[in-house]
């Protein structure tokens, strides 16, 4: 093995990560390149780092080799309630504020934990969670874990930690959440881990907010000690997904390493000692450029008469980018389009305003009862709300309607996973891998917000992975 890397070869191989996965290795990181590299070397067969280099220069790099490359220049340094006045304002502050609005109306919670690593940081929040929440039962409560590392992943599905782990942490949580096993390994309860969805997602080049990936309508999103690790541009971009992620005052957490400039126009800081912390107000996005105009009153022309639906109904239009969903209301006498309902579903499911997308979802379905992809938005919305059975019903419909509809089998496959049938999950993933086969790696599918059919290949294989 070649111990030492040319600096024109780690200067070209910085440029190259960064176009991969936006991972930033300025020269002052050059280090960390060298050992990352030299390390991912041997997995990939290699006796000589700058054999290595010249192979990824030159070869087409598929999403597995990314995956496993990244696993070796990603560092996962984190233990349970790391930075503890993040915990902290989470405690006392944040998660009191959303249980007390949410306890007397709709009971939903909705974290993302973003590069999520090995675990620590998610199963973390869960135990706040379980011991705020006392009629937990009565909660629907998502708590999504993502990491571009599949190998912390793995890990973090497991639910397996040592000593180290631990650092820093009260002991009375591993006795009350953890059960020792052999070698000095501990184990987190069953009930806390399933708490928690982890999944692989990729900042940097996949879609969010998604319904697809249930990466919208977020209340709390902590990406601490992740932007750091980005170049400017990706960190700017990342955040922006990240706001439109958000619910309006929802909160995003980051740490003093991941200061992004300029943030969106609508994060308004709050003081909060030890960590950085900005809430969502939509009332500030006021930038011009990003407005999209209102929708006008529908006339003869129906869904033509709406300039910028000619190209389809958007999977995602934030409320904050401008949409004024009034005037369909009080112009058209009762009568809404099909085209229009769903629309105006699909803004207020990506608001959260999960009741009036579901009545706005329904009178899509009643004008026009033979199309499946209402039934497919009705279920995503359905199973937001944690009323999965009725989401399965509208699914088995959707793919009545249409037997080689992906998305709906995937979606299947999902919540069958969430009920612990994993037999019925596979089925399902299977028949979206069969599916598949029609489509070129590089087609996109239809109504998947942008996801090609070999992206959500590799998300049934990383699910196979880490859950079915």
């Amino acid at each position: 093995m070649s111990n030492k890397i040319s600096v024109q070869s780690l200067s070209q191989l910085s440029e190259l990560i960064s176009s991969l996965m936006g991972l930033h290795f300025p020269e002052s990181r050059w280090n960390d390149l060298e050992h990352g590299i030299e390390s991912a070397s041997t997995e990939f067969g290699f006796n000589d780092s700058e054999a290595f280099i010249r192979w990824l220069q030159s070869s087409p790099l598929e999403r597995m080799h990314v995956e496993k490359l990244a696993s070796h220049l990603t560092v996962g340094e984190t233990y349970f309630f790391r930075e503890g006045e993040c915990f902290k304002v989470l405690e006392e502050r944040i998660l009191p504020e959303l249980i007390a609005l949410r306890q007397d109306n709709e009971r939903r919670l909705r974290i993302w934990s973003t590069g999520c690593s090995t675990g620590e940081e998610a199963y973390s929040i869960a135990i706040l969670l379980n011991k705020m929440v006392m009629d937990r039962g009565d909660w629907d409560i998502t708590l999504l874990a993502t990491d571009i590392n599949p190998r912390s992943l793995k890990k973090a599905s497991e639910g397996l930690y040592t000593e180290w782990s631990f650092r820093d942490t009260p002991s009375w949580i591993r006795e009350l959440y953890f059960r020792q096993r052999e070698k000095g390994l501990y184990e987190i309860i069953p009930s806390i881990r399933k708490m928690v969805t982890f999944t692989y997602l990729n900042l940097v080049e996949d879609v969010y907010p998604s319904l697809l990936n249930n990466t919208n309508a977020m209340d709390v999103i902590s990406c601490r000690n992740v932007l750091m690790y980005f170049t400017p541009r990706i960190a700017r971009k990342v955040v922006k997904g990240l706001y439109n992620s958000l619910m309006d005052g929802g909160r995003l957490l980051l740490s003093p390493t991941d200061a992004v400039r300029p943030l969106p126009a609508g994060f308004v800081p709050v003081r909060s000692p030890g960590i950085t912390l900005y809430r969502k107000d939509s009332q500030r996005a006021h930038h011009v450029d990003e407005l999209i105009p209102p929708i006008p009153p529908l006339e003869k022309g129906g869904i033509s008469e709406y300039p910028f639906l000619k190209g389809g109904i958007p999977e995602y239009l934030p409320v904050e980018k401008g949409v004024n969903i009034s005037p369909p209301l009080s112009v058209l006498n009762g009568h809404v389009e099909p085209e229009v309902s769903t629309l105006l579903a699909r803004v207020y499911a990506n608001q959260g305003r999960l009741d009036e997308a579901v009545k706005w979802c329904e009178k899509s379905i009643a004008a026009d009862k033979v199309n499946p992809d209402y039934y497919y938005l009705l279920a995503t919305i359905l199973q937001e709300q944690g009323d999965v059975e009725s989401a399965i019903k509208a699914l088995k419909r959707a793919i009545y309607l249409d037997h080689n509809f992906i998305l709906a089998y995937f979606l299947l496959g999902n919540l069958k996973l969430k009920q612990g049938d994993t037999t019925a999950s596979r089925r399902y993933f299977k028949n979206v891998s069969s599916l598949l086969e029609a489509y070129k790696p590089e087609d996109e599918l239809p109504g998947s917000e942008g996801i090609t059919a070999g992206r959500l290949a590799e998300i049934i294989e990383s699910m196979n992975t880490y859950g079915a």
